[in-house]
């Protein structure tokens, strides 16, 4: 099963720290998935065998949705004051959730860590 662009993109941003290098494509983003140019307030939390790892909120919705995700999840991932940076070891075994603030309410999304769904 694939994640979703937007857990993906949490994913990717958390990586491109880890690896010291840009890999996203924000115009390729932006061009297949319209709503990342949406002013949306973003959360992103990490957890760590279910425990809290860090966490990222927007404050309101000023950016896109594409950067505040890329924003939150690095600053959870790395920034969380509560936290030590995440480790690799930590990224592959974490869980990413997304929680989106819309007038219609807050939309939440939460996938399996890396390691869980790739398991042999």
């Amino acid at each position: 099963m694939s994640r979703s662009v937007l857990i993906q993109l949490a994913r990717d941003s958390i990586q491109e720290v880890l690896e010291a290098k840009r890999t996203i494509d924000k115009a390729t983003l932006l061009s297949k998935h319209p709503l990342l140019n949406e002013k949306i307030a973003a959360t992103v939390n990490i957890y760590l065998e279910n425990k809290l790892r860090g966490s990222s909120t927007s404050s309101s919705a000023t950016n896109s949705l594409i950067e505040e995700i890329i924003y939150n999840a690095k600053k959870s991932a790395f920034e969380d004051k509560n936290f030590t940076p995440l480790t690799t070891s930590e990224y592959l075994s974490c869980e990413v959730e997304i929680l989106l603030t819309t007038p219609d309410g807050v939309i939440s999304e939460k996938d399996k860590s890396i390691l869980a769904t790739h398991k042999i």
